[in-house]
């Protein structure tokens, strides 16, 4: 604790010990990675919160029919902890058993404290250390804050007139209702994104009836995805065997999403893909009029794709409607269009994504700084910027693992790797010093934001068609804060990037570089 002088004063010169070292949001792989990389670097004094009842974050909460990763599994998984998978693309439920491993091979069950909703944060100036008020008005102090939490875990709910009105079931994709039985009734579902592709061809055999309610088509792939031989999982359990198949994965993600949509204007790839794509629309569905419908007016890219080897094809079903009207409202008894048509349902289904880059989902409680400012103001008044995609200038102490221009788009894995790698760093820099403060400076956060802006003409978004994606890369200043690199120099600058670009103060680091 703080010392205190002869006439009971609290000595400033050194803050007081916080109840924690760190202390981590969401358990998820984000926190379950952050975790592993604090114990491996000799950082044991930190927990968990988590406001779910398990670890997996996204594979937590998202349980609906159909679920599953759409990238292969040997690149959505640590590259240190290869997983047991049954299929090239793992289903959902193995996602989750997945993080429950990591929990227990790690030993993290002891401090996640699990139902725990961290409601906000306050950075305690004299002390150096943050104050969390939790949901039930609990307060834990901690040195250090690390926002693990994914940009997938708060629904977004459709801006659509009577969504509350509706009689019916209404349920969104990441809070699925398993009690509910959907066998024989009319269903519907707002949205054609990701989420929405897994589901629809899942459920479609079950309803009695289903209405896709489409703003804007997908661009759908096909995806290699098929039962894994046991052999091929034993064999993949051995570090030198394992690198080949791994290998060839993340070359596949990098060159597929990473590389083609961050160097758009260099390489033709994403054009051949159109043409591939197209072609498969083609032979997937029979009427030329839903077809074009499902026929995306913008480029490949613009928007997050899909992956599903049966969705298009569901639409050829006689029980399945795709409606393309504009949704006029929810009434108690169904959706109008805009049209005066009437879609009676049973239930509603909100495929309609999450709160990606909003300013309040980053992070989701309320985080205010020294001077009282808080991150979401910051947001607004300055754009979505951090330095290497983890820190921000004036919110000292504080680090996102999934920030703003630290994902290039490869595997989730790498880019949790890579950032608690540039963290770790902070925290030795830190205990080295022995400074109990640590901010990024200023002009380090403005020559790296201004890097990604110059870098970022190159990418796809910038394509002219994009502005009809309605994509949630975008954010409401029109910024796309995804990273304009390649994975490898993302993890390269996590190695190498400058000490001196933060400034350590604090006990005995008053004189940092």
């Amino acid at each position: 604790m703080a010392n205190e002088s002869d006439n009971g004063a609290r000595d400033t010169d050194a803050a007081a010990d916080p109840d924690l070292t760190v202390a981590i949001v969401g358990a998820g792989f984000s926190g379950i990675g952050t975790a592993i990389r604090l114990e491996q670097a000799g950082i044991h004094d930190w927990e968990i919160f988590e406001a779910g009842g398990g670890a997996g974050g996204t594979w937590y909460w998202n349980t609906y029919p159909g679920v599953a990763v759409d990238i292969p599994s040997f690149s959505y998984q640590f590259s240190f902890a290869p997983g047991e998978w049954s299929r090239s693309y793992a289903p959902g439920v193995e996602l989750r058993r997945y993080a429950d491993d990591m929990v227990e091979r790690y030993r993290l069950t002891d401090r996640i404290r699990f139902h725990t909703q961290v409601a906000s944060a306050d950075f305690d100036t004299d002390q150096h250390r943050w104050r969390l008020t939790l949901a039930g008005g609990e307060t834990v102090t901690a040195r250090f804050l690390i926002n693990a939490a994914g940009p997938l875990n708060v629904p977004a709910l459709p801006d659509i007139a009577g969504v509350a009105e509706f009689s019916g079931i209404t349920m969104h994709t990441a809070r699925w209702d398993h009690t509910v039985d959907l066998r024989g009734r009319r269903v519907g579902i707002i949205g054609t994104g990701a989420s929405a592709v897994q589901v629809i061809p899942a459920i479609a055999g079950e309803v009695g009836s289903l209405t896709v309610f489409q703003r804007t088509p997908i661009w759908c792939m096909p995806k290699m995805d098929f039962a894994l031989p046991r052999n091929i999982r034993l064999l993949s359990r051995r570090p030198i065997l394992r690198m080949l198949p791994r290998a060839v994965s993340q070359s596949y993600v990098e060159f597929t999403f990473t590389i083609s949509a961050q160097f758009y204007k260099w390489l033709p790839v994403v054009r051949i893909a159109e043409r591939n794509c197209r072609r498969w629309l083609r032979s997937q569905v029979d009427d030329p009029e839903t077809r074009a419908k499902l026929t995306p007016a913008y480029a490949l890219g613009c928007k997050r794709p899909g992956f599903h080897n049966e969705y298009l094809a569901t639409y050829n079903r006689e029980n399945v409607t795709l409606e393309t009207t504009p949704i006029e409202a929810v009434t108690p008894m169904g959706v109008r269009c805009s049209d005066g048509t009437e879609h009676d349902l049973d239930i509603l289904i909100l495929a309609t994504g999450f709160k990606v880059m909003d300013p309040d989902n980053m992070p989701t409680f309320r985080l205010t700084g020294p001077d009282g400012t808080t991150m979401s103001d910051f947001w607004r008044e300055h754009r979505l910027q951090a330095y290497e995609g983890v820190s921000v200038p004036g919110f000292p102490n504080f680090f996102f693992v999934f920030g703003p221009y630290g994902y290039t788009g490869s595997s989730y894995f790498a880019l949790v790797e890579n950032q608690t790698r540039h963290i770790v760093r902070c925290l030795r820099a830190a205990g080295e010093r022995g400074a109990t403060r640590i901010e990024v400076r200023q002009e380090a956060n403005d020559r790296y934001f201004e890097s990604m802006l110059r870098r970022r003409y190159r990418q796809v978004f910038w394509n002219d068609s994009c502005r009809t994606a309605h994509s949630y890369y975008f954010d409401k200043n029109g910024d796309v804060p995804l990273r304009p690199t390649t994975t490898a120099e993302a993890g390269l600058r996590s190695r190498l990037y400058p000490l001196e670009d933060y400034e350590f103060t604090g006990s005995s680091a008053a004189g940092n570089p």
